[in-house]
């Protein structure tokens, strides 16, 4: 089932995520609508809270996508990233580790149309648990180590805007209260076939 995406300014985002406690039947089934819903929308991740539900669990798939997806730019996986089995789904996810630095000019499907370069970790080891309570580890760099931060971040009530300058966020918050999303009729057009700027950019 396809949920609806919250965006900005929705106070849900703005929450802070609860542990997932029972690894049952319900949280397979959001897992399994997360991931149809990340699909739909051309996304690369989606954490819970983005669809309304304030528990501690992202879906993430940074794969390359064939000649019509938008990821042709993004071909290359690096060898940690290559090694993880994707769809990925994390669990009360915790990064036990980050070293290095590297940025990215990142989107999100919860503030439509807006990139700007963050920072992050270049390489993250980060803890989970999958859908039958099992802990794991996940250790990678590039790409997907971004989305993982970005997704980890959802489930703080944070959103990539916070990362940016004072100024620079700000005037992204104020600018999206004021104008609402304009892109919306561009996605619109893209998904009946017709190519806009935006398409081959990243949303996590």
């Amino acid at each position: 089932m396809i949920m609806k995406i919250l965006t900005f300014p929705d106070p849900k985002l703005r929450e802070v995520s609860k542990p997932v406690e029972a690894f049952g039947p319900e949280i397979k089934k959001l897992s399994e609508d997360m991931i149809e819903t990340m699909y739909d929308a051309n996304g690369i991740g989606l954490a819970a809270p983005q669809v309304g539900e304030l528990v501690r669990m992202v879906v993430i798939d940074t794969r390359p996508k064939d000649e019509k997806g938008r990821r042709y730019k993004y071909e290359e996986m690096t060898e940690l990233e290559a090694a993880v089995k994707q769809p990925l789904i994390l669990i009360n996810p915790e990064i036990v580790k980050g070293e290095g630095k590297t940025t990215f000019d990142e989107g999100c499907l919860s503030i439509p149309g807006y990139y700007e370069t963050v920072q992050r970790f270049n390489y993250i080891e980060m803890k989970a648990f999958d859908l039958n309570g099992k802990e794991f580890i996940v250790k990678t760099d590039g790409l997907l180590a971004i989305c993982m931060q970005h997704e980890l971040d959802h489930l703080e009530g944070t959103l990539f805007v916070d990362h940016l300058s004072f100024i620079k966020g700000n005037k992204i918050k104020n600018q999206i209260k004021k104008f609402g999303y304009p892109v919306k009729e561009e996605k619109e057009k893209a998904k009946a076939g017709s190519k806009t700027a935006d398409e081959e950019k990243i949303e996590v």
